[in-house]
């Protein structure tokens, strides 16, 4: 792999092709052209080329991809070849959802721990797994390798829950909670804040006052 800083669009962009290769493979498909994955995905096929060039060359000229072996080298590069463990502080109805949706995750990446500070939801079950105490989290983070950490508490307690999971020891976390946190510029941080997903899709509503609409294949004046 070369040793090139990566930029952060890059690797996002990398489980969007990972998602549609597997879905080609499902389907028996053996090759695939960079073409053919900007058209599914939308993108540029010379930036394709250009983010898997970064880590190798995977491809064939006239050709394309081998389907199954770049879902193998974008695992690796990724990370998915190896097991990582992931711990979830909330057990609400978003932890809940979280918990129940891992199931359909690969195997080698899934939530194995979780945590609340509620004394009525420590003991309850979740899958497979009993909801523990916050108490349990630095020894249980350390005994069972939890290197992703999922918040999704209430926003007040989420800079505290992000601080025990520092000092636990684990590398990233996801965090659900509408606030932003401050941790070691070692700990990898990545925001799930659908509030603010779903404010900025308004800016792109169309106005309806004074706003010129084609009705019917006629322009009509609002306004």
């Amino acid at each position: 792999m070369k040793t090139l800083k990566i930029s952060e669009a890059v690797v996002r962009r990398l489980p969007i092709y990972l998602r549609h290769l597997m879905e080609l493979k499902q389907r028996e498909v053996l090759t695939v052209s960079s073409q053919d994955l900007g058209q599914k995905l939308d993108l540029n096929p010379a930036q394709i080329r250009k983010d898997l060039a970064y880590f190798g060359d995977f491809g064939r000229k006239g050709i394309g991809y081998d389907v199954s072996y770049l879902i193998e080298q974008i695992r690796h590069i990724l990370k998915l070849d190896q097991e990582v463990h992931v711990g979830l502080v909330g057990a609400g109805k978003l932890g809940h959802a979280l918990c129940n949706y891992s199931v359909y995750l690969n195997d080698n990446m899934k939530i194995v721990a979780v945590f609340d500070v509620m004394p009525n939801k420590v003991g309850s079950q979740i899958n497979n797994l009993t909801v523990m105490a916050m108490d349990d989290l630095r020894d249980t983070v350390r005994r069972l390798n939890i290197r992703i950490g999922i918040i999704t508490v209430p926003a007040p307690e989420a800079q505290h829950v992000a601080d025990q999971f520092v000092e636990a020891g684990v590398e990233a976390i996801l965090n659900f909670a509408p606030v932003i946190l401050k941790v070691p510029s070692h700990i990898r941080v990545h925001a799930a804040d659908f509030t603010t997903d779903l404010f900025s899709l308004a800016y792109y509503l169309q106005e309806e006052d004074g706003k010129e609409k084609v009705e019917n294949g006629e322009t009509v004046n609002h306004s």
